[in-house]
């Protein structure tokens, strides 16, 4: 998109893109890079479409993720820097490839996705503190 105005509007073309580019960088990241790529290998296109089905229901409702996201994160060793990372870097790729609507809704998201999962993986300050449960009757 060099050259042009910036999207503020989200297509599934911005998607793609946004994707590739940002998972271009993750793969490449010294922290975050080596979770995705135990898990993923060098077998990222069934990956990166997943993605865009993702990105696509939570931004145009599309309906086209069927996964389970918290289960699939629930076995890999994640710790709150994984996610201030992952927002990081998904926060300045989003400000490269789109302002006004677009950028808030995607920035939105990917923090309500990250407390979701710091929930269910019970880690990080949005993390629910739960009480131990007593053994005695």
């Amino acid at each position: 998109m060099s050259g042009a105005a910036l999207p503020e509007r989200i297509t599934e073309e911005l998607i793609a893109e946004l994707v590739d580019t940002f998972y271009g960088r993750v793969r490449r990241d010294p922290l975050i890079g080596p979770i995705f790529l135990a898990k993923l290998g060098d077998d990222w296109g069934p990956h990166l479409s997943k993605l865009g089905d993702f990105w696509s229901s939570v931004t145009l409702m599309s309906g086209r993720y069927r996964g389970k996201p918290h289960q699939v994160h629930m076995p890999l060793p994640l710790e709150m820097q994984h996610f201030e990372r992952w927002l990081a870097l998904f926060e300045a790729t989003v400000t490269e490839l789109c302002t006004g609507p677009a950028r808030f809704l995607f920035i939105d998201r990917a923090h309500r996705i990250a407390d979701s999962l710091q929930i269910s993986l019970n880690i990080g300050p949005k993390a629910l503190a739960l009480p131990e449960r007593s053994t005695s009757g």
